[in-house]
């Protein structure tokens, strides 16, 4: 069982974070709190923009690192709420808020055993710590500016023979089970091009009707490879959009959105080839950097986690996993399907749960 006094300091950190808006782009406040939690318990934490990252006491160089990441920014709360998304409310044994489950429940359990490990000495790995930003939108100045910067960078990415990360744990809710996969993301911006007539006559080339045909493939298209974890890569048009604004003439131009979930079988180069011989429209990639990410089943987290009885999975949703060279697993306390939720919500037994199952797990490798 969790020590009392950790899973205490873990809801208690969890209410703070709650009742801070930190928005994406907006985590300044939510930062300087984690700071403060660290400060309190003389552990010395650093900070670039609005990530906030420790090394374990006895950090040796010498040695590969576990990075323990999850994020503290959240979206903003849904019109349907009926509960003050920021009062950390606990009912019925559940923490209500915005952010609690997505992903406050698990960057707090992460933190806790980080602190459980922080001084132990004669560890197999490094263990570090990092609460970074903007994973809800998917921004450059969260995980990724951090794995780039210098400050971070050179004590535990350099190069050097053993001193690489060896792995990472992502939190994410999923019911402390193990993501050991997840999709990648790639959205498509198409113009269908035509030319604009008089609708009344026999003129112009009608561009949503091109750009119809473009559509009817995406709709029916099945990649032939499909992945043991992932399944199929699966494309959805999303929106669909011409300027023409008058009802009796054909449109010259159609733009439409693809949005496609890429498994570990195609690199995104790959999907956009076969795209572009395909379908006649114009094809803009919004981004390249969100990849699909895979972690082997024989990796010692994942080993661990299988030890203490879990279950193995591939994620279709998109997280910062999918921003780190690096092995990733994805695992944490919660439900991904109240994630966004109206009165969204965490079990203070998830809690306990996933600090439990964070420190097993790193009981075994480190």
């Amino acid at each position: 069982m969790t020590d009392n006094k950790l899973y205490q300091d873990a809801v208690e950190l969890l209410k703070k974070l709650i009742a801070t808006p930190s928005f994406s782009k907006e985590e300044g406040k939510t930062a300087g709190i984690i700071e403060q939690f660290f400060s309190d318990r003389n552990i010395p934490s650093n900070r670039l923009l609005n990530n906030v990252w420790c090394l374990n006491k006895y950090f040796d160089p010498a040695r590969p690192t576990i990075l323990l990441n999850s994020h503290h920014d959240t979206v903003k709360p849904n019109a349907g709420y009926t509960k003050d998304p920021f009062a950390a409310i606990i009912e019925d044994e559940k923490l209500y808020g915005l952010g609690s489950n997505d992903a406050g429940g698990c960057l707090v359990s992460l933190i806790t055993a980080f602190c459980h490990f922080y001084e132990k000495k004669n560890l197999k790995f490094n263990i570090v710590i990092a609460a970074t930003a903007e994973e809800e939108i998917s921004g450059s100045n969260g995980v990724e500016k951090l794995l780039a910067s210098t400050e971070f960078s050179s004590p535990i990415l350099s190069e050097v023979e053993g001193r690489a990360l060896g792995g990472v744990i992502v939190g994410e809710p999923t019911l402390t089970n193990l993501a050991i996969a997840e999709k990648g993301l790639l959205v498509l911006d198409c113009i269908s091009t035509g030319k604009a007539g008089h609708a009344a006559r026999e003129e112009g080339d009608n561009a949503i009707y091109k750009a119809m045909q473009d559509i009817e493939w995406f709709k029916t298209y099945r990649f032939p490879k499909v992945s043991e974890t992932l399944g199929p890569v699966k494309m959805s048009v999303t929106s669909i959009n011409t300027e023409n604004k008058a009802h009796n003439v054909v449109p010259a131009t159609c733009s439409f959105v693809v949005d496609i979930r890429v498994t570990d079988e195609y690199t995104h180069e790959e999907i956009l080839e076969i795209v572009k011989q395909n379908v006649q429209s114009e094809i803009n990639p919004r981004s390249m950097r969100l990849r699909s990410s895979k972690i082997e089943k024989g990796h010692p987290l994942v080993q661990a986690g299988l030890n203490l009885g879990k279950q193995m999975y591939g994620s279709p949703t998109t997280s910062d996993a999918a921003l780190i060279p690096a092995p990733v697993l994805k695992c944490g306390p919660g439900d991904s399907a109240r994630s966004h939720t109206a009165d969204e919500f965490i079990y203070l037994k998830e809690i306990e749960e996933g600090i439990n199952t964070y420190i097993k797990i790193l009981e075994q490798v480190v």
